[in-house]
């Protein structure tokens, strides 16, 4: 209400509203628009007045109107009372250094063309003369420009620099109208006149804007005016409501964080605190109404920001707990599937995968919905659901595991079954090597993959392997079966293996007939070729040990095409059981144990030759003839020789003549020590004196003979003893029987 609008009228031609006569209030508000009459190419901006009682405290629109108004502008007439000169509240000269501050950070770097400062100066109507007006006010814009807080890059820069000024005044309208009118129309010329020499548009302030494209600069201006918050000054009101709901929040946040204070140890230690949820929503809860409570009553506006920022606040510190909770939540129920799938997969082997695991699975995931939806708020901008699709990720990485443990232990299972009867199946068919031994040994292998296969296909189905993934799991498991099957063939080619086996061979050909029978060499027998038939027969088996033969095995004949064993398996190294130089070692100690079975046969036909010849029996007869015809005739002879040939017979049977050639020496040692002592009293009794002598030197002598058939005896009945309870060293002692019969004639 200071006459911008009366002004502008006079001066242009324009047609705003102006101030009626009847009330004091303010008339235009905002920011209108109109031409200049009389062919005068000028557009006006009348801008609402600065320190309006209407907008009171609020004067967030006036510093952005005047902004905008400086920033489009070519020529800024600055409306001012006399009386208001040198003051700086009442010329609004804050106002004025925060719009100038504000445009030389947003235009200042951009400005090409300065801005014309017009002051009218209005009522004025004290001797103070204009010039001096003029100079007061130059002085407060200089000392504010230099106040400024200007960019880094500006810091040099000066008010000259930006813009020009010029002052003129004006009577009192009504105190002096003729006077104000005369003068109005004066300065008006200096707007219409371009020969006058105040006139105003000069090129140094053109913008340089075209018609048609000005409402979109002043567009493009304007928002970035009201983009910029270094014009968002507060109130008094917005001040006082600032400061006392920071005080009333901070009295407010007190309890809730004791609250919270509380179980924050517990939930930063990794527990799982049930509480937790009930407890801190009573606390904001309570923490809200209190702030509500006093805040309310102060300005709306700033209570509405200042409650969100408060909330945004609770509901951080809070959020920052039940994150930490959702964490231990999420590790627990991980580290509780992880550890409870083990161990119900290995005290169940025998359920299916898919049903164990997926039932404990449920159970955890259940679980640890139940922690967050006890943490749960309404209108809280933020959710748990990253981390519940973070525990599924976990949880099937940990199925992942379970299963490909699960196929492991699977694996292991069926490599141990099949383990067994492939060892039975190779023991049986290498201890009997002929034609049909690799043959029946790759059976057994073929039956065996198929039976581990349909196994593993179902364990497979049953804890959801993907079908891309079986195929290596397939692969796996042959490979594994194969290596057993290697293992336990290398096992029974070992070295002692084979030349047991190859002996075995020579032996069953050598000494035994074919039906099976040992043989009993005679001198009439080819002992030389059947042994070189019998080792050659034997050394032939050796080869066919060297080398798996699996021409007959399906599996291993096409294992290429179906892919049978993984990648990069050496197969064909597999194949050789026994090396070259091995088997030419293996052959050279049969040979040695071949020729060792060769001279025991060998001896055991000589000892058969060495028996008493016919015509030694011939001679024995015809001499002893006649004693034989006594003995038979004489019924006394008769039983006598019946009863010493049967007691010699059982004896001989039960092989007892060690034992009764000891005996009989022992009796007939203490039958010599009797005798001896008898002697010895005998003389004694004749001859006291004589006998001591003779006695000394007899005891000597017959000492000495005791001693002497006494180590012979023990020397006979040592090798009697050998001969009968023992069996040689050497295989071809089978006479044990003739020995000792010719051992206990040299005792006797």
């Amino acid at each position: 209400s200071t006459g911008k609008s009366t002004l502008l009228n006079r001066l242009f031609g324009t047609r705003f509203d102006v101030m009626n006569d009847a009330q004091r209030q303010q008339t235009t508000r905002g920011i209108w628009a109109d031409r200049g009459t009389d062919g005068m190419p000028v557009l006006i901006l009348d801008v609402e007045g600065t320190d309006g009682r209407e907008r009171g405290e609020n004067q967030d629109f006036e510093r952005k109107s005047a902004l905008f108004s400086l920033a489009i502008s070519e020529v800024l007439i600055v409306n001012l009372w006399e009386h208001t000169v040198g003051l700086y509240n009442g010329a609004n000269m804050g106002l004025l250094k925060t719009v100038m501050e504000v445009n030389l950070q947003l235009f200042g770097a951009q400005r090409e063309n300065k801005t014309l400062l017009y002051f009218v100066i209005r009522d004025h109507v004290s001797p103070t003369p204009l010039s001096s007006l003029a100079k007061t006010l130059k002085s407060d814009l200089e000392r504010i420009w230099d106040s400024l807080n200007k960019p880094e890059e500006l810091k040099e820069a000066r008010l000259g620099d930006y813009f020009d000024m010029q002052f003129e005044s004006l009577p009192h309208l009504l105190l002096q109208p003729d006077n104000f009118e005369r003068l109005a129309l004066k300065l008006r010329n200096q707007f219409t006149d371009k020969a006058d020499s105040g006139y105003v548009f000069r090129q140094a302030y053109k913008r340089r804007v075209p018609a048609d494209g000005f409402p979109h600069y002043a567009e493009s201006v304007w928002e970035k005016v009201v983009s910029n918050k270094d014009l968002d000054l507060p109130t008094q009101q917005e001040l006082l409501a600032q400061y006392r709901c920071d005080e009333i929040a901070a009295v407010a946040i007190g309890p809730f964080r004791q609250a919270v204070d509380s179980v924050r140890p517990r939930v930063q230690s990794g527990q799982i605190v049930d509480e937790l949820g009930d407890l801190t929503r009573v606390a904001r809860e309570q923490a809200l109404g209190d702030f509500d409570q006093q805040a309310a009553r102060y300005h709306t506006e700033v209570y509405k920001k200042k409650r969100a920022a408060f909330v945004q606040t609770l509901d951080g510190e809070l959020h920052a707990v039940y994150l930490n909770q959702v964490k231990n939540a999420l590790a627990l129920a991980a580290e509780s599937f992880a550890s409870q799938g083990q161990k119900r997969l290995e005290e169940n082997p025998e359920m299916e995968f898919a049903q164990t695991v997926g039932v404990l699975r449920r159970d955890v995931v259940k679980k640890f919905n139940a922690t967050v939806e006890a943490l749960e708020i309404p209108g809280v901008p933020w959710t748990f659901a990253s981390e519940v699709t973070q525990l599924e990720m976990q949880l099937e990485t940990i199925t992942a595991k379970l299963r490909k443990a699960e196929m492991e232990r699977v694996l292991k299972v069926l490599r141990r079954e099949a383990r067994d009867v492939l060892s039975e199946v190779i023991a049986d068919h290498l201890g009997n090597p002929d034609d049909g031994m690799w043959p029946g040994v790759m059976a057994g292998f073929d039956a065996a993959c198929v039976g581990a296969d349909a196994k593993l296909l179902a364990r497979m189905e049953s804890a959801g392997v993907e079908v891309g993934a079986r195929s290596a799991l397939y692969r796996v498991l042959h490979k594994a079966l194969w290596d057993d099957t290697v293992e336990a063939l290398r096992e029974e080619v070992g070295d002692q293996m084979v030349l047991l086996k190859l002996r075995t061979a020579l032996e069953d050909r050598f000494r035994y007939d074919a039906a099976g029978l040992p043989r009993v060499w005679k001198p009439s027998d080819d002992i030389d070729t059947q042994f070189s038939a019998a080792r050659a027969s034997a050394q032939a088996l050796l080869p066919k040990f060297g080398k798996v033969d699996i021409r007959k095995s399906i599996k291993l004949r096409n294992r290429d095409e179906d892919g049978f064993f993984p990648s990069g398996y050496d197969f064909t190294r597999t194949l050789v059981l026994i090396t070259p130089a091995r088997a030419r070692e293996v052959s050279k100690r049969f040979s040695r144990e071949a020729d060792a079975l060769y001279l025991e046969a060998k001896r055991s036909m000589v000892a058969t030759q060495s028996q008493v010849p016919m015509w030694m029996i011939a001679l024995l007869v015809f001499l002893g003839w006649n004693e034989a015809m006594t003995v038979l005739f004489n019924p006394l002879y008769l039983v006598l020789v019946a009863m010493l040939g049967g007691t010699a017979f059982v004896i001989h049977s039960l092989g007892l003549w060690g034992p009764v050639f000891r005996a009989a020496n022992g009796m007939a040692g203490m039958a010599n020590d009797q005798v001896h002592h008898f002697l010895v009293e005998a003389v004694n009794r004749t001859e006291p004196v004589k006998a001591k002598r003779t006695m000394s030197s007899s005891s000597l002598g017959a000492n000495s003979r005791a001693r002497k058939g006494s180590a012979e005896n023990i020397e006979m009945e040592a090798l009697g003893s050998g001969s009968s309870g023992s069996s040689s060293p050497s295989p071809m002692m089978d006479s044990d029987e003739g020995g000792n019969v010719r051992a206990s004639f040299g005792a006797l």
